[in-house]
């Protein structure tokens, strides 16, 4: 079978700009870049994406894998980024027999940026049985420290989300971009691609809000377990229940919110809880 040929058309993940500060000094700042990759699948466009353009060949695999427009990797013979003209060209074996039909019903999801759902993904009621994978309360709370190490373009540019494929406390690989479905997509791309250490991953990570989207493609990739910094929506837990997600919601430092955990989350480092406020009564008010 002939090499699948691959661009690697990377662009830096931000850009200087001056502005003026508050006390009228002007100064040269990092912003995160946004730029329009509009993807083609075997001569058909499909849709364009705002990215930051650090890995977009791998975001356009992930993204047609995360949408079922994609059977498998080995499919691939060709993804080919022209950012002259914005265009990212995907070449496959074989078409699903019913693309159109995909095509023709699309849901715009509440991903930041804007995310899209094709073919009725969040109809389905099954996917491969999903890991029951078990976690203990200080694994996450380490997870966590250690992915304070990451988020590089957001000190620098903020503006962007961050997404991680982990192994218990280990970070596998981290992606940002300027949305959340985005670096989903792209962490998707690279464990076809085998272009990171991820394929044993038990654990997603997100900076932002564990929606329906983020649920159906993390549980696409086999993982089973979800953690975020933000919170939870109805669509997003209807779904974990679905497909056997345990969902860790409002992680940050010691607190967090566990969902659909069904034995699978250990207890094994409770925090110490605050003091109590005083009542005005207590106060002597």
């Amino acid at each position: 079978m002939p090499a699948l040929q691959l661009s690697r058309a990377r662009l830096p993940a931000t850009t200087t700009i001056n502005v003026m500060d508050a006390y009228g000094e002007t100064r040269q700042q990092a912003i995160a870049a946004e730029r329009a990759l509009t993807v083609y699948l075997n001569k058909r466009e499909i849709v364009t994406l705002m990215t930051l353009g650090d890995d977009p060949e791998a975001l356009v695999v992930g993204y047609l894998r995360n949408q079922g427009l994609l059977r498998s990797a080995e499919d691939l013979t060709a993804v080919q980024v022209e950012w002259e003209v914005e265009a990212a060209v995907v070449v496959t074996r074989h078409l699903p027999e019913d693309l159109e039909a995909r095509l023709s019903t699309r849901t715009v999801t509440t991903g930041c940026g804007q995310g899209t759902v094709f073919g009725n993904l969040l109809a389905q009621t099954s996917l491969t049985t999903l890991p029951e994978t078990l976690l203990t309360q200080s694994t996450l709370y380490q997870l966590l420290s250690n992915l304070n190490a990451y988020n590089e373009t957001y000190r620098s540019a903020g503006a962007v989300h961050g997404c991680a494929l982990c192994r218990q406390t280990e970070v596998l690989d981290f992606v940002e971009d300027v949305g959340r479905h985005n670096a989903v997509d792209t962490l998707a791309g690279r464990q076809w691609l085998k272009q990171a250490e991820s394929a044993n991953a038990d654990i997603f990570y997100t900076t932002g809000r564990l929606t329906s989207e983020m649920v159906l493609k993390v549980a696409q990739m086999g993982i089973s377990v979800l953690v975020s910094r933000s919170g939870v929506t109805q669509k997003g837990v209807e779904l974990a229940e679905r497909f056997g997600v345990m969902l860790i919601g409002r992680a940050k430092g010691k607190n967090f919110q566990a969902i659909n955990a069904n034995g699978r989350l250990t207890l094994d480092a409770i925090p110490d809880k605050p003091p109590t406020a005083r009542t005005s009564k207590e106060a002597g008010v």
